[in-house]
């Protein structure tokens, strides 16, 4: 199972959906080849040097966190059950609970309609957000997959940056 990389005084915690098979077997996140979150992170300045998925311990130095909602590890989202959702979000809520961090940012639209129940054709939009995870406000970044096609490389980028400025 991929480890959480979470520590006490955390500004932004990451939420992906689930470890992909390359993150588990490497042990460190978003380690997909076609995957761009290390690179945004950097570009957007969140980040102050590049840094790789086997950085990802690194993390902390910048205040910065990162967990999965579902803790298995699927080639894809498709296997994943909703009893599987269900059990995450009540551990990410601990979580949250737990280190505080000001901001939650999940990592693609489809974490965030898993948490808070969004169903159907409602649109979700990147950025920040009026719901609450326990305390934190959330923003919602594009999923940076080399599979995801509903964003460019340069819309990730601007979402990054947002998130940038909304943490301050």
């Amino acid at each position: 199972m991929l480890r959480d990389r979470i520590k006490p005084g955390v500004r932004i915690l990451f939420v992906g959906i689930n470890p992909g098979m390359r993150s588990e077997a490497i042990g460190h996140h978003f380690a997909g080849y076609s995957n761009r979150f290390w690179k945004l992170l950097y570009e957007s300045r969140i980040v102050s040097e590049p840094i790789r998925a086997e950085d990802d311990d690194r993390l902390p130095e910048w205040g910065l966190g990162i967990t999965n909602l579902v803790a298995r590890a699927t080639p894809g989202i498709d296997s994943l059950r909703p009893d599987e959702y269900i059990a995450g979000a009540q551990i990410l809520r601990k979580k949250v609970e737990r280190y505080k961090p000001p901001i939650v940012a999940l990592v693609g639209v489809t974490v965030f309609r898993s948490l808070f129940e969004v169903r159907g054709d409602v649109r979700v939009k990147l950025g920040l957000q009026r719901e609450l995870l326990e305390s934190a406000r959330v923003f919602v970044l594009p999923n940076p997959s080399g599979r995801n096609a509903n964003f460019t490389h340069a819309e990730m980028r601007a979402a990054f940056r947002a998130l940038r400025r909304v943490s301050g």
